[in-house]
Formats: C-alpha cells, structure tokens, sequence
C-alpha cells in the first residue's frame, strides 16, 4: 500500500452525496473514479472539487484513515475516563524510532490472510484470539510495554513533571485483569442484567 494506490482505491470507493452549497446531494453507489472523469450521471461534464475529494475520504471506513495525519479508527466510542488512552497508546508506538521498529518487529511476519483472520477473531475471543502461535493478550502486554517506553522517551511532561505515559493507565488496569471491557460486559448481560441489554444504556451512557 503506498499513496498512488490508496488513491486508486478510493477512486472506486461507491460515493455517499456531493455537497453543493449547504445541500447535500444523494449520489450513492456511484464512483469517484465517474465523477472526476466528467462522466457522473447527476452531474454531466462537471468535474470534482478538492472539497468533494476530501468530502469523499471522510465517508471510506477503513481500520486507518489517511488524512493530513493517521487516523486509527479501531476503538470508536471510549468512555471518558479512556479517551486520551488510544492516542496516547499510538503516539508511544509511531512516534519514537525505537519503539515502533520493535513494534514492527512483533508483525513484519504476519500475512496479510493471519492478520485478517486475527481482526475477524478478536471481536468473538477477545484476549484469547490467536494468530500463529502467540494470543492476542501476550502481544497486546508487549506492545503497551514499548508505548510507555515510547511515551517516557518522548519526555513532555505536565505541571506536575508526569510524562504521557500516565494517559496509558486505563489499558494498563484492562491488561491487568486480563479481560476485556466486552467481557466485562457480557458478565452483566448474564449476571445482574439478566439477560437485557437495557441497563447498559445507563451504565455506559458517555
């Protein structure tokens, strides 16, 4: 995957509208591709915007999303109490040298089917999910290893001289139960909850 061929995908990607003024134009399951050659059946002859090719790129889903920066989309909808731990979990791994080679290190091996059986897998296992021979709960300890020392080498600290790594507590408390916040879940869907999925809209309302 590189730039030209991020950009050959998108062109493919079925558009959801075009926006034109404050409207927005339903065009659904058409291509980019159509449109940036001036053949788009709702607008003949007519040829995209940078907004549009921007607008377009904010509707493709994937588990990075290309930006002026990465966007990792692979935990949406955090309580509060976590939300500065996913950001803080990438920064640790992408922006020190050391750490992200070592992170590279646990993965260059993968395949490309392991790794998508793996993100197929985990939804359903949780921490118990496999790839080769390793589960999902040892990679995921040495990978927050390497951010907190990722974050401690970065070295930006606050008022009170704590580094960034302290935004990683919440994960570093999951790891140390070894179970999942869904697993946690699941125990109270089956448990106190009684089999009702109602309570979780107070319990986890954010």
């Amino acid at each position: 995957m590189g730039f030209e061929r991020w950009v050959d995908y998108a062109l493919d990607v079925p558009m959801y509208f075009v926006k034109r003024d404050e409207s927005y134009i339903d065009v659904a399951g058409s291509s980019f591709r159509d449109f940036f050659t001036g053949r788009h059946p709702a607008f003949p002859g007519e040829r995209p915007t940078l907004s549009d090719w921007a607008n377009h790129l904010s509707t493709i889903f994937p588990e990075v999303r290309l930006k002026r920066y990465l966007e990792m989309r692979g935990a949406d909808g955090v309580p509060w109490g976590r939300l500065p731990a996913l950001p803080a979990f990438w920064v640790g791994l992408l922006y020190d040298d050391t750490s992200l080679d070592a992170a590279w290190d646990i993965v260059k091996h993968w395949s490309a089917g392991e790794r998508q059986a793996l993100r197929d897998d985990v939804p359903r296992l949780g921490f118990k999910a496999r790839i080769r021979d390793r589960y999902l709960f040892e990679i995921a300890r040495e990978c927050m290893a390497l951010a907190h020392l990722g974050l401690q080498r970065r070295a930006h600290t606050d008022h009170a001289g704590r580094d960034e790594s302290r935004h990683l507590e919440p994960l570093d408390r999951i790891l140390a139960t070894g179970r999942t916040p869904a697993e946690e879940m699941l125990e109270k869907f089956h448990g106190p909850w009684r089999g009702s999925v109602a309570p979780a809209y107070e319990e986890y309302a954010f």
